[in-house]
């Protein structure tokens, strides 16, 4: 479904990922205040997260041993490419 435009390598939002799939962060669009939201939950930028489940646009994202649930707009707003 994605595969097109994962595979070119260019960015795309977090939202569009697939459950399972590993991307890395590459931005953070939104302004300061979802910056520091996502920074202050170690969601850097070039932080590798896993798709652990999504149920519609909403997502549960994996990192290290940590998981977060992260809404749709939220999850749009993180720009990813493939890890």
């Amino acid at each position: 479904m994605h595969e097109s435009q994962q595979s070119s390598g260019r960015p795309f939002p977090l939202s569009m990922a697939d459950e399972g799939e590993r991307v890395r962060i590459v931005l953070h669009r939104g302004g300061k205040g979802v910056e520091k939201r996502l920074t202050s939950l170690g969601l850097n930028r070039d932080s590798e997260v896993r798709i652990v489940h999504r149920r519609g646009g909403n997502l549960v994202v994996g990192r290290d041993d940590s998981r977060f649930a992260l809404g749709a707009g939220m999850a749009q707003k993180i720009m990813v490419v493939r890890a």
